[in-house]
């Protein structure tokens, strides 16, 4: 089931995809980032007049909780028309704990901009982001922003970026005029610049790009110049090569740079057919096969959603990226595995908040479908029944390991609160929610307090609905060291029938992992059958209740052998309540201990905070277990530690590596407290017992 171009004419749609270009803004907070494509929207006659952060008017920042916060909170996709080419481009938040809406943007262009900020310098974000650009193949280039703000020192800060992303990042223009203005260093070779020689940059520009072209190479070598007009397939593999991150300087706020970065973005940035394609996959596990989308417009659809919005009026909103083929109204489109197609009723072109509605989207376009249940994140829409196992190579997201408990304010809410909930988890692929059963809670987790607190402000002021939060309660368990012995004897007399049981029990500790164990060796029927279940049963109560600190009890055997029952007295309440009561002696005087769960740690950090970072862990009761090298200079620490130790872990994560450091955890096993741990643990369980 294909859908053919509606042009009929491959020549046209080749020609149509080669006028359309997609870039990602990303880098740090406050870079300027929604102020520069506030600018852009301008110098295209997009927009009128620019918004501002102040006034929360810009066109990306549209959602009322960034106009309250001034900063953006989620990425926003928009367009706009330059010199015959459509541009789509997506602002992306810069706080690390909002990663989770920057990365999957990367999914859907061919250019990754970092953007950086002239007063602060390359900062973490910008690394990060960098980094995870050139792990998926995507041409980058950097924007420096902010060019005129007073005593900046461009020249430097030219220097710093070339160390920390490379030596392949040359400027494609320099600022001019005390950053008034920027001359053109690509196709130009003369003019007055506030720093460097235009003739030197146009030579490094040129000689760069012909290095990978043996016979521009030549060329250039024996007319000692080319002119760069006749450079463009090079220029393409250069940057799709990452031998080439193109340099531009750009004021947002006075609007120095911009016309020329949209002539940078539309003359030399790579449209569809020139970028490196996304990896798919076909099938799943080791089995999987590498394909490649081709952007051609007559071929079945590949399509990839990469982002999800849920609003309460406007309802479900899928966001994609076409990547092969042509998705029109009235297209038949399968979602993944979904056996069954839904119709394209609607097809929008986001501009921020705004829908709007165009006849078709072919390969780069980036556009949305409203109110289709069956879409979600990272999902592949396709024409064909036969691409229904294909995907998109996952994206390596930071784990979401920052937890916060909650429960609704009314009883009886616990339903809506977790459709609520899953609605805004679905948006993020940094959230996870879930009930932990181990301590009977629900549990949201996320990168970090910020990301956890904007969830929850969204909760109150769109959704309308308050919750209680507390820390989420460590999984302790309590356990036996040496064997025992319990007995009770339960005697009820009250008028009329009594109650009567009594139970001898024996416990042993298992192996740590091995839970439970229970033994019938009861002989001569000193309690009948019939009431040993009961036993049990008061046994299992203290298993899940505790009997030192109000934890589950685990890796014990209990051995039932005697006892004594009533003929009339007799019953299953009282064999219950002296199968608890004796399991209770036995443990107290089985030398019981509380164990904690002890976790594994991988640390992802600047090589120069590792000492830090073990120094920390160290003094958490951590113990390292090696460390590896990670991304460019940055290592990865692991260990195990006690999962108390953790608690606003990324917070002093954070404060060690300039925001730049992140960690994953997965449970190990469990160990014994420390003896204070315990006395605590123990002597706040005797307080709430005697309260």
């Amino acid at each position: 089931m294909s859908s053919p171009a509606p042009s009929g004419n491959s020549a046209q749609g080749a020609e149509a995809i080669a006028s359309i270009r997609t870039l990602a803004l990303v880098g740090p907070a406050a870079a300027g980032k929604t102020s520069l494509a506030e600018a852009l929207l301008l110098q295209a006659g997009a927009i009128t007049a620019a918004g501002t952060l102040e006034r929360g008017s810009t066109v990306s920042d549209h959602d009322p909780l960034e106009k309250r916060v001034g900063h953006s909170l989620s990425a926003s996709v928009m367009h706009l028309t330059h010199d015959g080419t459509r541009v789509h481009f997506i602002d992306t938040p810069g706080a690390a704990d909002f990663i989770g809406q920057a990365l999957p943007a990367l999914e859907a262009v061919e250019t990754a901009a970092i953007v950086i900020n002239a007063q602060t310098g390359v900062e973490p974000m910008a690394l990060r982001m960098m980094a995870y650009a050139a792990e998926r193949q995507i041409d980058r280039m950097v924007i420096v922003n902010k060019i005129d703000a007073q005593g900046v020192d461009l020249r430097a800060l030219l220097e710093q970026i070339r160390e920390a992303f490379g030596k392949e990042c040359l400027p494609i223009n320099l600022p001019a005029n005390g950053g008034a203005k920027v001359v053109d260093c690509f196709y130009n070779r003369k003019g007055q610049a506030d720093f460097g020689s235009v003739d030197d940059a146009h030579r490094a520009l040129v000689e760069q790009v012909v290095e990978v072209d043996a016979d521009f190479v030549d060329r250039y070598l024996n007319d000692g110049d080319i002119d760069a007009s006749e450079l463009h397939a090079p220029l393409e593999q250069a940057l799709r090569e990452g031998h080439l991150i193109p340099v531009c300087f750009v004021s947002a706020r006075s609007g120095a740079g911009v016309a020329e970065l949209l002539d940078v973005v539309v003359k030399l940035l790579p449209h569809p057919g020139e970028g490196n394609p996304p990896d798919f996959l076909n099938g799943e596990g080791d089995d999987a096969k590498l394909i490649h989308a081709e952007p051609d417009a007559d071929k079945h659809v590949l399509a990839h959603v990469f982002k999800i919005t849920a609003d309460p009026f406007v309802g479900k909103l899928g966001i994609f990226r076409v990547h092969q083929g042509t998705v029109t109204q009235g297209s038949q489109l399968f979602v993944g595995h979904g056996r069954k197609p839904f119709k394209v009723a609607h097809l929008f072109r986001l501009q921020g908040k705004d829908h709007v509605e165009v006849s078709q989207a072919m390969p780069g376009d980036i556009c949305a479908v409203a109110k289709v249940d069956e879409l979600h994140f990272d999902a592949v829409l396709h024409d064909a029944a036969e691409d229904e196992h294909i995907h998109l190579k996952p994206l390596d997201f930071p784990v979401p390991v920052h937890g916060l408990a909650i429960s609704p304010k009314r009883h009886g809410d616990e339903q809506r609160m977790w459709e609520i909930l899953g609605k805004l988890v679905a948006e993020d692929p940094c959230l996870k929610l879930e009930h932990v059963a181990t301590t009977n809670e629900t549990v949201l987790y996320g990168l970090g307090e910020l990301h956890l607190r904007t969830l929850l402000e969204r909760l109150q002021e769109v959704y309308k609905f308050e919750v209680d939060t507390a820390p989420p309660r460590i999984a302790y368990r309590e356990t036996v060291t040496v064997p025992a012995e319990g007995h009770h004897r339960h005697k009820k007399q009250s008028g009329g029938a009594g109650q009567f049981g009594e139970v001898f029990l024996r416990i042993e500790p298992l192996a740590r992992g091995a839970g439970f164990e229970f033994v019938d060796q009861v002989k001569g029927g000193t309690i009948p059958g019939q009431f040993i279940p009961a036993v049990e049963k008061g046994v299992r109560e203290v298993l899940e209740s505790g009997a030192i600190a109000g934890y589950p009890v685990v890796d014990v055997r209990v051995i039932v052998y005697d006892g004594k029952h009533h003929s009339v007295d007799s019953k299953e309440i009282a064999f219950v309540t002296a199968g608890r009561k004796a399991f209770l002696a036995a443990i107290r005087a089985a030398q019981p201990i509380v164990l904690e769960p002890i976790v594994k740690i991988s640390i992802h950090l600047p090589e120069a905070a590792v000492g830090d970072i073990t120094g920390d862990l160290s003094a958490k009761r951590g113990q390292i277990s090696g460390t590896s090298n990670g991304a460019a200079t940055s290592m990865v620490v692991m260990g195990q530690v006690p999962m108390s130790e953790l608690t606003d872990y990324q917070s002093r994560l954070n404060a060690m590596t300039s925001g730049e450091g992140h960690y994953g955890i997965e449970h190990s096993h469990y160990e014994a407290v420390p003896p204070t741990v315990q006395q605590q643990l123990t002597g706040d369980y005797k307080a709430r017992d005697d309260d």
